[in-house]
């Protein structure tokens, strides 16, 4: 198996899913601020943790959702196409997300 550079495929994404997504990165960045303030702030330890792990669940779930459309979308049509690589692509991906 070859490590190739990640950005040598695209996914075309429509409007909705785009939206869906940045919108979902938008929340995820107002988290991340409002924890900024509440160091900031001094706000108490167990509060900031909690917040963190709201974050954390957060990309975890966005995660799921864009790991879920890769499946459906880009790995069906890739080996529909004879694109046996994308396994390699795919085994490579479950090795970083169970580190």
């Amino acid at each position: 198996m070859k490590e190739e550079n990640c950005c040598h495929k695209k996914t075309k994404r429509g409007v909705a899913e785009k939206k869906l997504i940045t919108n979902r990165l938008n929340r995820i960045s107002g988290q991340v601020n409002g924890i900024k303030k509440m160091i900031e702030n001094d706000a108490y330890c167990n509060d900031v943790l909690i917040q963190l792990k709201a974050v954390e669940n957060s990309v975890q779930s966005l995660s799921n959702h864009i790991l879920e459309n890769h499946l459906y979308n880009c790995v069906t049509r890739d080996l529909e196409n004879g694109e046996l690589d994308t396994i390699d692509e795919l085994i490579s991906l479950f090795k970083r997300f169970n580190k």
